[in-house]
């Protein structure tokens, strides 16, 4: 069944906002060589763009060539304003964007449970409320939230846990009644580093991978055939509770000591640097990666920091060993603080560990993104939901069947 007309329309101007997304500024030329278009359909297309407010002139094309140069057409980036949220137990970092995803203010605060929920809360919606007027932009389009914690696969909503801060789940309505007006979603902080490293990073080639999340908390992301999965209970990752051998116990419902957190959690990795005899700061997280990658650093054949990440990587493998059984992604991206710290020196002796236990090939790369991952990733996935929302909404040509 052919197109209607006002059908065809639409899809024509859906795939040239994509092209421009993908791309940047494009002439009707070059907008025509992309699309396979004719010259007039472009010329209709590029109009009806301009008129919604979608697109504008934004230069011209340095081409040599007789006469004016031909305009350069691009994605109107003031048309929409996101902002992206990092939560973590510890504090917020809050960016703030245009449509295209530039960066145009951002800021972070720590924030402890310690003065009570309410306070907490209003600490880090005032930050961002504070961040989007640094922007200088009126309203925000989409939020996007990246936590700890489990994603009810049904509402979308963080639910309940006893290991995390109450003022988490709060801020999520609170930012919703204080921005009535934009698109407010949250999600898994290792899911969203993991769509990061896949479009930005260390698995951009790659449509199946895992990525092992090792800062603060431990979990992992599982990307499959492209998709993220998230379980039927949205609890697909978390191998912090994965029993292991090498701790003290088994872990709980509610309590993920006596598992693999145990072993590679950052209180565990400033812990074990510590006992090889390498100094650390009194903070875990920091002193967790800088020990990773001093070592990385310095780690010469029989040195202290070869013998803590050779310590370190026997801890990792168990995990890792694990999700290659279960999965066979043929890649484990090692993420977080604590993997981008560890680089290849780290990677490459858990690769040689794997390939002792496992019998599936499979490549170990260091994150390319480290903790930055949760926030480009936030970002990213608020401009897609912006985009598709804008982009994908007829224009006033299209609402007429008729054409």
């Amino acid at each position: 069944m052919a197109a209607s007309p006002s059908t065809a329309r639409a899809i024509n101007d859906r795939l040239a906002l994509r092209l421009l997304q993908r791309e940047g500024p494009l002439t009707a030329g070059r907008l025509k060589q992309l699309t396979g278009l004719s010259r007039p359909t472009v010329a209709d297309l590029v109009e009806r763009l301009t008129a919604a407010g979608l697109v504008a002139v934004v230069g011209e094309a340095g081409e040599q060539r007789r006469g004016p140069n031909a305009k350069l057409y691009g994605i109107v980036a003031g048309r929409a304003h996101l902002a992206a949220l990092d939560v973590r137990t510890e504090g917020v970092a809050v960016v703030v964007s245009d449509l295209v995803g530039e960066v145009l203010a951002e800021a972070s605060v720590p924030i402890t449970g310690e003065a009570g929920t309410g306070p907490a809360v209003e600490r880090a919606v005032a930050l961002v409320e504070r961040t989007v007027k640094e922007a200088g932009a009126d309203r925000l389009h989409t939020v996007g939230i990246g936590a700890p914690g489990l994603i009810d696969p049904a509402s979308g909503a963080l639910r309940d846990s006893t290991g995390l801060p109450e003022w988490h789940r709060r801020l999520v309505d609170a930012l919703q009644e204080r921005l009535p007006e934009a698109r407010v979603s949250v999600e898994n902080e290792t899911n969203l580093a993991a769509l990061a490293e896949q479009r930005d990073g260390a698995a951009g080639d790659r449509d199946t991978f895992v990525l092992l999340w090792l800062g603060h908390g431990t979990g992992a992301a599982v990307i499959l055939d492209g998709a993220l999965r998230r379980g039927a209970s949205g609890g697909t990752g978390e191998i912090g509770f994965l029993p292991v051998p090498g701790t003290d116990g088994l872990p709980s419902a509610t309590d993920c000591a006596g598992g693999f957190h145990s072993l590679v959690g950052a209180a565990a990795v400033a812990e074990l640097a510590a006992e090889h005899g390498l100094v650390t700061a009194s903070a875990a997280d920091p002193a967790a990666a800088e020990a990773v990658r001093a070592a990385a650093r310095e780690a010469g054949p029989a040195s202290a920091g070869a013998r803590f990440l050779d310590a370190l990587a026997d801890r990792i493998v168990v995990g890792v060993a694990s999700v290659v059984a279960l999965l066979d992604p043929g890649c484990v991206v090692l993420g977080g603080e604590v993997g981008q710290a560890g680089g290849e020196a780290l990677a490459s002796r858990v690769r040689d560990r794997l390939a002792v236990v496992s019998p599936l090939p499979t490549e170990v790369r260091a994150s390319a993104l480290g903790g930055g991952a949760v926030l480009r990733g936030a970002l990213l996935t608020a401009r897609d939901r912006a985009q598709d929302e804008l982009f994908g909404s007829p224009v006033p040509w299209c609402s007429d069947p008729a054409g």
